[in-house]
């Protein structure tokens, strides 16, 4: 067989571009390696709590018997990943948490596909320029989670970024918790909105879970498709931002605790933090009293940690049952760490004894979270780590657990504080904002 160098050569270029088109940025790993489909599975539009929930054996099954699919409408050519339009989707091996995705994608007219964060629809990407689904959206263009409730913030893209079909369209995705932000072409199209939970729009979004390439009607090609996991220190900032915004006053200086009052013996400040002495507890709270307010704040858990937060506290008495309520501060992890048995209204972010936060938002124990608390009327809204855990009316509570009735829940005024149980659990950077 005679030697072509001339197609050698081709080739070889050709292997090179490829292999060059794939080089992560600094700080990124590639989430496809360039070359085959190694690391991915298939699966349609499909609660993935379902699979996720799987013992490891049966998960790997359900993974390799959906290969046959995946072979047959995936393909690699000249270092892109190429789908027919047809078929399961291209899934991570790998479920995330908080992460930033960069991808490249090339679709043709009347397609219609899309990235699912955390196996949950999804980034949309379509054809802008099809009047058959302008009824829907389409014509607003690419780039947001259309799979959002309608008016939802996040549906619709901020603006219509898409590039003429046969160019590339560059995707940047940041997900923290349940927050998204997304730029199409450098140009900005969601900016932090909550992803709901499109299988069941009562609870957020998995806190971890897979990322998937949606395939429908058309082709699509993609490539440069890199990832970057978030630490809990950015995650923090990112949600916190580098200051509050209007309206927002420390409520605590980070030295003394100056603007408290109550159980002062049993707090100290260590190192910026107001931190629970152990073996100690009560309540901490402020000399100020507070109506509807928001607090923004971040809370440090040692193993199997124990606090709350004292909301509308009379300034005597249980903060669980004479003020307004408690609010969980609580290690996800209690129960195994304690050996002890919870009642759902006891978990980090419920209101003690009387509604159920949702479980799995906080970040490792002796890593710093972040919270939000609102408190309006006879409503409590708690957001945890970018995920909304919590959203009740206490005025609709009837059911008490242990049936021990909360007379405290309809107080309009009261304190702010924590309600220590022993633990050395720490708070910093708390501000507060009076809505009325």
């Amino acid at each position: 067989m005679k030697f072509d160098s001339k197609i050698a050569l081709i080739l070889l270029a050709s292997v090179i571009s490829a292999s060059a088109a794939n080089q992560a940025p600094p700080g990124f790993t590639p989430l496809w390696n360039g070359r085959d489909l190694s690391g991915w599975w298939g699966v349609a539009t499909v609660n993935p709590n379902t699979y996720m929930s799987l013992p490891a054996e049966e998960l790997q099954k359900k993974k390799q018997a959906s290969l046959e699919d995946i072979n047959k409408h995936w393909s690699v050519q000249d270092g892109e990943l190429v789908n027919d339009g047809k078929g399961l989707y291209l899934t991570t091996d790998k479920f995330y948490g908080n992460f930033e995705l960069l991808i490249d994608y090339k679709t043709v007219p009347r397609a219609d596909s899309g990235i699912y964060l955390r196996g949950i629809p999804q980034v949309q990407i379509w054809d802008y320029t099809d009047p058959g689904k302008f009824k829907i959206g389409s014509d607003k263009g690419s780039g947001a989670l259309w799979n959002n409730s309608e008016k939802a913030p996040g549906k619709d893209p901020l603006v219509k970024a898409d590039k003429p079909f046969g160019e590339w369209n560059k995707l940047r995705i940041i997900m923290v918790g349940s927050r998204v932000w997304i730029w199409l072409n450098d140009q900005q199209t969601v900016n932090g909105a909550i992803m709901e939970n499109y299988y069941n729009r009562k609870s957020p979004v998995p806190a971890k879970g897979p990322i998937q390439l949606q395939t429908h009607g058309g082709e699509i090609r993609w490539r440069n498709v890199f990832i970057r996991e978030i630490s809990s220190d950015e995650a923090n900032k990112r949600l916190r931002g580098d200051s509050d915004p209007s309206g927002f006053k420390s409520i605590f200086n980070g030295k003394d605790l100056t603007g408290f009052a109550g159980a002062v013996k049993n707090y100290t400040v260590e190192n910026g933090a107001i931190t629970c002495l152990p073996g100690k507890g009560g309540v901490l709270h402020t000399t100020e009293e507070f109506s509807d307010f928001v607090v923004r704040f971040e809370f440090k858990l040692p193993p199997g940690g124990n606090n709350g937060l004292a909301i509308r506290y009379p300034g005597k008495g249980n903060t669980a049952y004479d003020g307004m309520c408690e609010l969980q501060v609580l290690d996800d992890d209690y129960e195994s760490v304690k050996k002890s048995k919870l009642d759902p209204r006891q978990v980090h972010g419920s209101a003690y004894g009387m509604v159920a936060a949702h479980k799995g938002y906080q970040h490792p124990v002796g890593e710093w979270n972040y919270q939000e608390v609102t408190v309006k009327g006879s409503t409590i809204k708690a957001e945890l780590n970018g995920t909304v855990i919590l959203d009740a009316d206490l005025k609709d509570v009837t059911d008490f657990m242990a049936n021990s009735a909360h007379p405290g829940k309809d107080r309009a005024e009261g304190f702010f504080g924590f309600a220590g149980h022993s633990d050395p659990v720490m708070f910093r950077n708390i501000t507060i904002k009076r809505l009325k």
